[in-house]
């Protein structure tokens, strides 16, 4: 069986750090894991229930949430703005989490990673990354963490896929999480 994990990518900026991140679980996927890049974020609405109806979800959000369906898990790579994720993050978490309890984050195993100029590496950021997804009906892996502090002087002259530690931590993550997904699948399988 195939793997498929979506990446969300908390910032908009082409170049940012959790953005390579991304680029770099793509590039170290195992083998039958595939990991895609959602891309659009920031041109999604903010949430909005007026919005949000059956036959008039605007496209990039109707965008997301079928990518997200289709996913068996979901990778979140998290920067820290101000003490807690990005807008761009908790507006994609807020439309995968409607309709309530049937979203398309609904029982899908999530991860919460990243990197942060801060010298905590952005933990508060993940602690509210993964309420929000656990309150959207994701089922949260606590146990995959990967915080990178101070990456602004850590990926100054190289890319994390150069950067062997952050490059096995990350490998490690998306292969936990692929298994936690295939697990997943398993216990739905033999449900039926």
């Amino acid at each position: 069986m195939s793997i498929r994990i979506v990446a969300l990518v908390g910032s908009a900026r082409a170049g940012s750090h959790n953005r390579q991140l991304a680029e770099t679980a793509i590039k170290l996927a195992p083998e039958g894991v595939e990991v895609q890049l959602q891309e659009g974020l920031a041109q999604v609405p903010f949430y909005n229930e007026d919005i949000d109806v059956e036959d008039g979800v605007p496209q990039q959000a109707a965008a997301l949430r079928e990518a997200v369906a289709h996913a068996d898990a979901v990778l979140l790579f998290v920067p820290e703005y101000n003490g807690t994720m990005s807008a761009v993050l908790k507006n994609a978490i807020d439309w995968l989490s409607r309709p309530f309890g049937a979203g398309a984050l609904a029982g899908k195993p999530v991860a919460v990673i990243g990197a942060s100029g801060g010298q905590y590496g952005g933990v508060w950021a993940h602690e509210d990354a993964r309420k929000a997804a656990k309150t959207a009906g994701g089922a949260v892996i606590e146990d995959i963490t990967f915080s990178i502090p101070d990456s602004l002087n850590r990926f100054a002259g190289i890319h994390p896929l150069d950067d062997r530690e952050v490059a096995t931590e990350l490998a490690s993550a998306v292969g936990r999480l692929a298994q936690a997904a295939q697990r997943a699948a398993e216990e739905t399988t033999v449900a039926l």
